[in-house]
This record gives structure tokens, sequence and C-alpha cells, in this order.
């Protein structure tokens, strides 16, 4: 069977959570005889470094555009880098041309239209991961996504009915969200829809070997430093700047505390709103950007493992990939209260957990593990027992191949009994 998943962004410099998921997922499906093919904009930058492709999908460039007027260069950049609702005409007729025996869109709105448009005409299933969320996404965050539209004409609005993109979640075959939360919320608003939880999942035996030279050698200055890090693409809703704010307290406690934030930045304005903060409290020498790491690389797991404390700030985290693969590496994880978070850690077992309006309560979880050997180790230990049981890479992809068969099989009966055609309205 072969697989067309749709990404609304795919740059390999601006590497994150959902390219990660998407790549580890194409790499399990070939275990289950799946082949995948990966549609996404046309890149910004080329790059010789493709890891999609190196893990074994073929990749399909398509046109894209935000159906806005009158908005400034910057506005429209972060339109495409982060949230903007996208329209394509040729992604449409690139999943016609195809083979595809499944459509899985990875983003939402007038994109995932377009898949579950060509799916319909083609009679196969099409499925919709939310990697980001639908329905529990805090409204701070929802106000900026909707930040770059300021001032400008959106007109988009015909386009995405052509493609019944408000009906997506309502149409569509199955929708997989990592978050229980999310897929509450998804139940209550369409009770006739399958809905899957679905984790990410993490390559548990990469993680365990031993990568802490590496990072030394790429990044000498982390030497004889007790390193708090956080990797995550430098986007809004990680809530960068607040970690960054606790830094002079973390020092006045803990004077060989250094903050390794380790990301590409999806806009030019978000790192330097960053450097600015870096700069504005002298933190020059104690807060390194080490820039977009490979997924997977010596360097970055070896980061991870060196670090003393995984520490996230996210003010949104419908499951947080990145908890599993600082609990796969062995590396204690301290992290704000998103609904993501939550699902994953117990606190005090598996993790510890912070309120962001109450900063005293993360000095307090950092003190705690920072000062405490038997308290890293058990949370260590605890939380890669569940990476093992919950979230490695086979079962995950596994459990994925099945849906597939299972939808796929189910549409070959509804073909044959309309006499072999499915009409668009089929759902």
């Amino acid at each position: 069977m072969n697989v067309a998943h749709i990404l609304r962004k795919y740059e390999p410099a601006q590497w994150g959570g959902t390219e990660t998921a998407v790549q580890r997922l194409v790499l399990g499906l070939a275990r289950h005889g799946c082949d995948s093919t990966v549609h996404a904009p046309a890149a910004v930058a080329d790059t010789a470094a493709d890891p999609l492709r190196d893990a074994g999908a073929k990749i399909v460039r398509y046109h894209a555009f935000a159906p806005v007027s009158f908005i400034s260069k910057r506005q429209r950049e972060e339109l495409v880098s982060w949230g903007g609702n996208l329209f394509s005409f040729d992604l449409f007729w690139h999943l016609l041309r195809g083979d595809a025996g499944v459509v899985h869109s990875h983003a939402l709105n007038r994109l995932a239209g377009i898949g579950l448009s060509a799916a319909r005409l083609k009679g196969v299933p099409h499925v919709v991961t939310l990697h980001g969320g639908a329905l529990d996404i805090p409204d701070a965050i929802r106000d900026k996504l909707a930040a770059p539209l300021n001032g400008g004409l959106e007109w988009g609005k015909a386009l995405g009915a052509l493609v019944r993109s408000r009906r997506v979640l309502e149409l569509t075959d199955a929708i997989f969200t990592c978050n229980p939360q999310e897929a509450a919320l998804l139940r209550q608003k369409y009770p006739h829809q399958r809905v899957i939880v679905q984790p990410h999942c993490v390559p548990a035996d990469q993680y365990a070997v031993d990568h802490r030279a590496a990072a030394l050698r790429a990044f000498p200055q982390i030497k004889e430093r007790d390193l708090i890090i956080k990797v995550a693409r430098l986007d809004p809703a990680k809530n960068l700047p607040w970690l960054v704010r606790q830094m002079p307290e973390i020092k006045r406690r803990h004077p060989r505390a250094m903050l390794v934030l380790a990301g590409a930045a999806t806009t030019r304005e978000v790192l330097e709103e960053l450097q600015r903060e870096i700069s504005r409290l002298g933190l020059e020498n104690d807060v390194l950007l080490t820039g977009g790491l490979a997924a997977g690389s010596p360097e970055l797991i070896g980061l991870i493992q060196c670090a003393r404390v995984f520490a996230l700030s996210s003010t949104a985290e419908p499951f947080g990939i990145v908890i599993i693969e600082a609990w796969a590496a062995g590396t204690p994880v301290l992290a704000s209260r998103t609904s993501g978070a939550l699902s994953l850690i117990e606190h005090g077992r598996t993790g510890l957990l912070h309120s962001l309006d109450q900063p005293a309560e993360f000095h307090q979880g950092l003190d705690a593990i920072l000062g405490s050997d038997s308290l890293r180790r058990d949370l260590a230990a605890r939380a890669r027992e569940r990476v093992l049981a919950d979230f490695d890479v086979p079962s995950i992809s596994g459990r994925l191949a099945r849906v597939y068969q299972e939808l796929a099989e189910l549409k070959q009966k509804q073909r044959a009994a309309a006499g072999g055609q499915l009409h668009p309205s089929h759902s």
C-alpha cells in the first residue's frame, strides 16, 4: 500500500515535532509493507539534507499560497511559517495522479480539504492526524495564529468551501490524535466519527546509545556545566522567552547552570526576540542557541543525554514528542502543565510538572532534580520503562498500518456495493 502524507510545511532546516513524527511513521510503516509519498509545499531554501527522503519517502513538492491580500511581507512569512490556512491547486492533481491507497493529512483546514476531496474521487480512505490540536487549543495560541491576518483581506473562503475544509473532521474516515483530552472533545462534537488516540513514537534503541562525546565535540562550551535543555522549533507556542527570564534566578541557585535551546527558528522575528531577551539579561555565556539539529543525530541525542534536566515551558503542547525523547535518552523532565504533558507525565514518578503562572513551582522542581541524584535516577528509570512499553516505533506504526488496511477494505466493500464507483459525497 502507498500512503500519501500531506504536510503544510516541510523545511529540513526548520525541523520540528511534526516532521519527527512523520519521519518515524514513514520508517515504521515501511516495516509493515507501506510505502510513503510526502506532499509538501515548495521549499523556501535549498538543502542537500532531506531526512524524510532518507527515511525512504518519495517527496513531491506542490505550490501553495495564503489567500490574503494587503498584508506585509513579514505577515505573509509568518502565515506560511506558522499556522497559516494555505491553499494549493496542484496538490489536488498530484494526489489524483498518484497511486495512493490512503491519503493521510497531517494538516487541517484547506489542505486537508484538498486531501479529502482527492481521496473521495479516487475512492480511497482519508485520515487526519492532529499534531497541533483542533479543539484543545488555548485562546492565546489562537490569537497568535490569527495575528498575521491583521489588516489583511482574507479571500480564501470560497476556496475552502470548494473542498469542504470546514467539514473535514466530520467527513474524514478517521481522526488520529495523540492527546486524550483532544479525543474526548472530538468525540463529543462528532459522536459518529472514528477518533483514535495514537501517540507519537521514538526509536528507543537509538536513544539508548551514549552520544555525549559527539555533543561535547560539537559544543565544547557545555563542558563542566549543568545543562538544562529544551528541544523545540523556536515558535511562539514554545514560550522560550519565559525560560530565558528564569535564568537569573536559576544562576543564583545553581551557578554552573547553562540553558540549551536546540531548534531552528520559524521566523527571523522569533529568533531576534529571543536574542534581545538574552542580551538584556546579560546571559550570552549562559544560554546556548544551537540552531537546527537533525532529529536523531548523535549531537542532538548527546545534548539531551548530557543535560541534567529537560525543561518545557510551552503554553500549548498537544502531545510533546520531546518528552518521550528525553525519557528514551534517560533525562528527567520538568514540564509546564499542557494537556500533552498532563496526559504523559505522572507527577513525581515519571517527571515533574509546573505551572507557568507560578515560577516558584518551576524553581522548586528544578532544585529537586538538580539536588538529588537518586530522584534523577528514579524518574529516568521509570520514564524509560514507559517508553519501551508504550512508545517504541514498531508497535505504534503497526497499529496505524492496521487501521489503514481496515479502512481500505471498507472502501472496497462500499465500491463493490455501489457498482464499482464511489461518489465524492459518500463518506
